[in-house]
């Protein structure tokens, strides 16, 4: 599977909320199945199951099955690879270009300040 494809997979499991909130439910600790179903009480346990076979498809879940109970863990790697290839030099050409207008204005006031 190409780069390009992983990227669409990703982003289409992150595009639904309730995909959202179980990676946000396992950001700090792995929980069951059962649990991440008793976290969404207004879906049945076969729609909640749907999503995080989703979430596993684009490598955002690990599942680890223990005995009778199948435990999810949070699989940050692609998200942090979106993050350094679309978010981090954006995010960091934004900051330049702040950085640059503050500059530009606070030299503009400085000259008007000694002007005056």
């Amino acid at each position: 599977m190409s780069i390009a494809d992983e990227n669409t997979r990703i982003f289409k499991a992150l595009a639904s909320p309730v995909r959202r909130q179980i990676l946000d439910d396992l950001r700090d600790q792995p929980l069951t199945t059962g649990s991440l179903c008793d976290h969404f009480p207004d879906l049945d346990r076969c729609t909640v199951m749907q999503h995080i076979k989703v979430l596993e498809q684009a490598d955002l879940i690990i599942p680890e099955k223990r005995g009778r109970e199948r435990w999810n863990h949070l699989n940050p790697l692609p998200i942090h690879a979106i993050h350094e290839r679309w978010i981090g030099p954006h995010a960091a050409m934004a900051v330049d270009r702040l950085d640059k207008l503050k500059r530009q204005l606070e030299t503009g006031r400085s000259s008007q300040s000694q002007e005056a």
